[in-house]
């Protein structure tokens, strides 16, 4: 039995939550939004599974054996810093986040420092449809330390190295091709829905790539890229500052980081209807989100 202490309890953190409980671990949660209007939500999960709530980063990881770092990319550097100050001696400091390796190896030094152990995790799919077994990277000096304590709480870990940032460029590399081909889907099939061709651009993808649903595979990246476009343009930041990091100019991961963050001020702005509500961005047919992008477009140019 450990105590777990959870920063960030957005979508990912209350799965972990939710599983991590199921198997009757003590959890502790911390989130900023527990600080605005949307701390109701997280409240009546929280009590729905047995989650402890904090008040602040210190509080939640007081005492605490292994923190999940599971917050925006962006924060992955500062939650480190909040956290470094009240960690017990030797607690694992898994950091789930989609940083750049340089973010990762400045978020270690801040744990390390402190005496902390850090370890950093590269999320390898999508976590809803895996949950906590989701494929999961470890990576640095104490991350063969941490795998068997996390099979043992559910996770499926895999050493990736000991060399911090191996296993968040894994996952970053791979992301410039899976989060580009949901942003260059969403481009593609709205311009081609303007110009009528869509079902003959369908066919000619079917045929070079016979394995994928095109169908099924657009109205999903819409669904995704629609409900969490903001937090995920911020990942695509992260991913275009890994290849900056390699000496590379970021051409196609900055342009999928833009499409995001503009398709995140539309849902934002509530063209697809309001979040929360069952209807938003879960239409089964990708052309009804197309339509409501292309309809906004053509109002903002007349």
């Amino acid at each position: 039995m450990a105590t777990i202490a959870l920063i960030g309890y957005g979508e990912v953190g209350r799965i972990l939550g939710e599983d991590l409980r199921a198997r009757g671990e003590t959890v502790v949660a911390f989130d900023l939004k527990l600080n605005d209007e949307r701390a109701q939500a997280l409240r009546d999960h929280a009590a729905t599974h047995g989650i402890t709530l904090a008040a602040a980063h210190g509080q939640a990881i007081r005492g605490a054996d292994l923190i999940v770092s599971a917050v925006t990319a962006s924060q992955a550097v500062p939650v480190a810093q909040a956290c470094a100050p009240g960690l017990k001696r030797g607690a694992f400091f898994l950091d789930f986040n989609s940083a750049s390796p340089g973010a990762k190896c400045r978020a270690a030094e801040i744990v390390n420092a402190a005496g902390g152990r850090y370890v950093e995790g590269a999320v390898m799919t999508s976590v809803p449809p895996y949950r906590i077994q989701v494929p999961l990277l470890l990576g640095g000096p104490d991350a063969a330390a941490l795998e068997p304590m996390l099979s043992s709480l559910g996770f499926a870990p895999k050493v990736a190295s000991e060399q911090l940032g191996v296993a968040s460029a894994t996952k970053m590399c791979r992301s410039v091709m899976i989060k580009g081909l949901e942003a260059m889907v969403i481009e593609s099939f709205t311009a081609a829905r303007h110009y009528g061709v869509e079902d003959a651009v369908i066919a000619s993808l079917k045929e070079t790539f016979p394995a994928i649903d095109w169908e099924k595979q657009a109205a999903y990246f819409f669904q995704r890229v629609i409900e969490h476009g903001r937090r995920r343009s911020e990942e695509v930041r992260e991913v275009a500052q890994t290849v900056r990091e390699a000496g590379l100019e970021p051409w196609s991961a900055a342009g999928t980081a833009e499409r995001r963050a503009w398709v995140a001020d539309l849902a934002d702005g509530g063209l697809f209807g309001e979040r929360g509500t069952t209807g938003f961005a879960r239409s089964a047919d990708w052309r009804t989100e197309a339509d409501r992008i292309l309809d906004h477009v053509k109002k903002k140019s007349d």
